[in-house]
C-alpha cells in the first residue's frame, strides 16, 4: 500500500516511486508537478539522460518531436541521441546511420496490429523487427526500459545493411523501440531503399509525437507499402500523460487525427491502430472512455487494441490489469461506438484489484 503524498491516501494502485494518486494528478497537478518531476528524474539520471527537455535559451534547437529540446553547449538532447558540440548539433544517428537492433520474427508476429493486419495467414514467412534505442518519452512502466543502456554504447548499423536483411520470405517490417521517433529520418530512408527494391508493408509502432512533416512521409510510404501505423494512445489528459510519460500527448493527438484523414484512402487492411496500456490505478475506465471517444468522431472503423499492463521498470509494484478492468474497459469503447476493440496479452490478466 502506498500513500499519495497530496490527499494521504493509501491504495495498491499507487506507484510508490511516482507517490501520487489518479485523483490528485487530475485535480491537483500543480501540487503533484515536484513529485512527478523527481519520479522522472530519478529514472533518467542513472542512464545519463537530461531530466526533461532541456530549454537553453542560447542553446541549439531540435524540432524531431513534440519536446524541441534547446541543448547548452556540450549537453545533449532529452532522447539522448543529440548534442551541442561547439555551437553545432551534432546527430549521433542520422538518416544513414541508426542506434538499433533487429531480428526477424515468424508470421504471424505478436504484433498489436496482428489480428487486423492481414498477415495472420503468412505462416513459413517472416516479419523484420527493428527496436530503436532511443525515445523522446520516459514511460515510468517501459516495458522495453533496457534501450537506455544501450543509447551511448550500441553498435551502430547503417540503413543500406539494414535494408539488406529483406529477403523473398519477409513480408513487413515494423519500427518500434524504445521509440522511431528520435530516429525517424534512418526509419524513412531504410523504407525508401527497401521499396525500391521489393514489396514489403512498411509499418510505425510508435507514441506519435514527430514533427508533423515527418508524420506525413510516414504516412505516404505506409500507404504506399499496404502497411499500418500503430499510435500508442498512453494517455487522453495531458497531465496524466506527463505523469506517466515525461511529455505532452498533444502532437500525438494532433497527429493521430491527420493520419485519420489518410486513413479514408484505404480500407484493407486498416492504416491506422490504437492502442492502449491499461496501467492499474491511472489508465482507469474514464481515461479510456475519453480515448475511444477521441478515436471514435474520427472514424468508428479504427481499431483500438486494449494491452495487459505487467509490473515493470519503476511500476515494478502495481499489479497486472485485472480481467474486469481490461472487459469494463472494452465495453465503454463499444458503447461510446468504436467497431474494432479487442483486448491483448489476455495471457497476463489478473484477478480484480
Amino acid at each position: 500500500m502506498t500513500k499519495c503524498k497530496i490527499c494521504g491516501k493509501e491504495s495498491l494502485l499507487i506507484a510508490q516511486t511516482l507517490g501520487v494518486c489518479l485523483d490528485c494528478i487530475r485535480g491537483r497537478f500543480e501540487e503533484c508537478l515536484p513529485f512527478i518531476q523527481d519520479a522522472h528524474k530519478k529514472s533518467r539520471i542513472k542512464f545519463g539522460l537530461p531530466a526533461e527537455p532541456p530549454r537553453s535559451q542560447s542553446g541549439i534547437k531540435c524540432n524531431i518531436c513534440i519536446n524541441e529540446c534547446e541543448i547548452p553547449e556540450g549537453e545533449y538532447g532529452y532522447c539522448g541521441l543529440r548534442k551541442n558540440e561547439d555551437g553545432k548539433l551534432v546527430h549521433l544517428v542520422n538518416k544513414d546511420e541508426g542506434n538499433l537492433e533487429y531480428y526477424h520474427d515468424p508470421l504471424p508476429t505478436n504484433c498489436v496490429a496482428s489480428w487486423i493486419c492481414g498477415e495472420k495467414e503468412s505462416y513459413g514467412n517472416k516479419n523484420l523487427a527493428v527496436f530503436y534505442n532511443g525515445c523522446s518519452f520516459n514511460c515510468l512502466y517501459c516495458q522495453n526500459w533496457h534501450y537506455r543502456e544501450n543509447i551511448f554504447h550500441q553498435r551502430r548499423i547503417t540503413a543500406q545493411d539494414l535494408a539488406n536483411q529483406v529477403d523473398n520470405r519477409t513480408k513487413c517490417i515494423c519500427y518500434f523501440g524504445g521509440d522511431p521517433t528520435p530516429q525517424i529520418e534512418y526509419s524513412i530512408n531504410t523504407a525508401k531503399i527497401v521499396l525500391s527494391k521489393r514489396k514489403v508493408r512498411i509499418c510505425w509502432e510508435t507514441n506519435g509525437c514527430m514533427n508533423t512533416s515527418y508524420l506525413k512521409q510516414i504516412a505516404e510510404l505506409s500507404l504506399e507499402s499496404g502497411g499500418c501505423i500503430k499510435f500508442d494512445l498512453k494517455a487522453y489528459h495531458e497531465e496524466i500523460n506527463i505523469a506517466l510519460c515525461g511529455a505532452s500527448n498533444k502532437r500525438t493527438l494532433e497527429n493521430f487525427k491527420i493520419l485519420a484523414e489518410y486513413d479514408k484512402q484505404r480500407d484493407n487492411p486498416p492504416f491506422l491502430i490504437a492502442s492502449t496500456l491499461l496501467v492499474p490505478g491511472y489508465i482507469d475506465v474514464e481515461e479510456v472512455s475519453k480515448i475511444s471517444q477521441f478515436i471514435a468522431e474520427l472514424n468508428p472503423e479504427i481499431p483500438y487494441s486494449l494491452l495487459a499492463f505487467y509490473p515493470c521498470f519503476y511500476f515494478s509494484d502495481l499489479p497486472t490489469t485485472s480481467k474486469s478492468h481490461a472487459e469494463e474497459c472494452k465495453d465503454v469503447a463499444l458503447k461510446n461506438g468504436l467497431k474494432n476493440v479487442k483486448i491483448g496479452n489476455l495471457h497476463l490478466l489478473g484477478d480484480a484489484y
